[in-house]
């Protein structure tokens, strides 16, 4: 098999692009010989206290340490020829080839995430991270958090796993777990290492930039890759695959996130293969009078409505002719009177048509009172029902490092801080969307209302635990 590197970095924060790295611990493993290596790195920015905490590296101990430009001969000597073995790999070579690329290198390395190995060849057990292995397997910790203390212990795992299973079955499994998907033509090779594995959405661009589709997920890299895959056994793939000319995504905290984030682009963008959401029509609703007062179920176009406010709304429907075909059916079923539901034009007087048939219980004639028909109608209408607004005014959802800012069932957008949650109850509200309202619905026992005082869910901002 081929030569090993076993890497752990500490950084200042989570994301490669802006954060900085702050240690880096290299052991190497050719031929059965192991040789270590490590050194702080001057990340030239602040650490945050949290994180300071959480590895014991502190501003005062990188202060004098070497700039990472400095160490790149070292480092490139240990990488170079070897695969590329971390636990949560993605994590690590995602900062050695951004910080890289700062200094004009293009790295490449095959990958060996031992998150994925373990996972594969311990497949009944639940929990892979590097405190689960240490129990698991016996590995001997010198310390936790610290770049060179962790590449030890992955190698250690490693030499586990080369006393449990044959050769062979380790060197198929690796050879399984490191083979680069194939893309489409017209796409770099780069975006393989690009893709992140979190939540949100992602779209894909034909020629002159065109919007081909927009999709979401839980795991970004894992989804974009599967289209590419699935071309050989789906034609709708294929077309894909031959169209694609860019991919681009936006990473959100989570999945309600990700999905009002892709209902709205589909609206915005309307690409050519998304169906679902990409019509933007008119939405209508039922309003329902009282008995006294109107005992009709009456069409409104969402420019009449206030979605939220008004407690007497029923269905979300994209016509008002759907929305009459709906009335229509429950009547009919129910046995109400269409005359008094406006859906029976001829005589104001006597029985109507269907009472005629006996499928009106006679509220057109005396025989059941406008207050029951009213009653029934309501009930029937009960599924339909639109929620109330629970709150007085805007409401929060928190998902990962952002927060989801609603008003009234209409999404505002997301923000990561204070400021950015007043910029967007600032902007204005958009207009009222059934799709964003059928999502908002079912978690909104998870919202937490924005008081007077700007209450921020989310406390203070910090860089992300690392839990591997």
């Amino acid at each position: 098999m081929q030569a090993l590197a076993f890497i752990d970095l500490e950084t200042s924060g989570s994301t490669p692009t802006q954060d900085r790295i702050t240690e880096v611990g290299i052991i190497t493993l050719d031929a059965g010989r192991l040789q270590s290596w490590s050194s702080l790195v001057n990340p030239q920015t602040s650490i945050p206290p949290f994180i300071e905490n959480l590895t014991g590296i502190t501003n005062e101990m990188v202060a004098d340490a070497p700039l990472f430009e400095d160490l790149i001969p070292e480092i490139l000597d240990r990488l170079m020829g070897r695969i590329f073995v971390a636990h949560n790999a993605r994590f690590d070579y995602g900062f050695i080839k951004q910080s890289l690329k700062r200094a004009g290198i293009d790295f490449r390395a095959t990958t060996l995430c031992t998150v994925k190995l373990s996972r594969k060849l311990f497949p009944e057990e639940r929990k892979h991270n590097l405190d689960s292995l240490v129990q698991r397997h016996g590995l001997v910790a010198q310390t936790r958090h610290r770049a060179l203390a962790d590449a030890d212990l992955i190698a250690q795992f490693w030499l586990k796993l080369t006393d449990s299973f044959a050769p062979e079955v380790l060197e198929r499994v690796v050879t399984e777990l490191t083979a680069r998907p194939s893309l489409p033509t017209h796409l770099g090779i780069d975006l393989l290492d690009e893709l992140p594995e979190k939540p949100g959405v992602y779209l894909f661009y034909g020629e002159n930039d065109l919007p081909l589709y927009v999709g979401k997920s839980k795991n970004i890299r894992e989804r974009v890759l599967s289209h590419f895959s699935a071309d050989v056994r789906s034609a709708r793939e294929l077309s894909l695959s031959q169209q694609i000319r860019r991919v681009d995504w936006i990473e959100t905290g989570g999945e309600v996130g990700a999905l009002l984030r892709e209902a709205a682009l589909v609206k915005q963008l309307q690409p050519t293969l998304n169906r679902q959401l990409r019509l933007n029509r008119g939405v209508c609703s039922l309003v329902l009078g009282g008995a006294h007062e109107d005992p009709q179920a009456v069409v409104r176009s969402a420019q009449e409505l206030d979605p939220g406010r008004q407690d007497t709304l029923y269905g979300l429907f994209e016509s008002g002719a759907e929305a009459q075909r709906t009335l229509r059916s429950i009547a009919e079923a129910e046995g109400l009177c269409l005359r008094l539901l406006g859906l029976e034009r001829g005589r104001s007087e006597g029985p109507c048509f269907a009472h005629q048939l006996k499928r009106c219980r006679g509220a057109c004639v005396g025989d059941e009172s406008r207050e029951m028909h009213h009653l029934r109608l309501t009930l029937a209408l009960s599924r339909l029902k639109i929620r109330s607004w629970p709150f007085e005014g805007p409401a929060t959802l928190k998902e990962g490092d952002e927060v989801l800012v609603v008003d009234r069932w209409v999404y505002l957008g997301s923000a990561r801080s204070e400021g950015e949650v007043m910029d967007l109850l600032e902007s204005g509200r958009p207009q009222f969307d059934k799709d964003s309202y059928r999502i908002l619905s079912k978690v909104v026992g998870r919202m937490t209302p924005l008081t007077g005082s700007l209450d921020w869910p989310l406390g203070p901002l910090r860089g992300a635990v690392e839990s591997l």
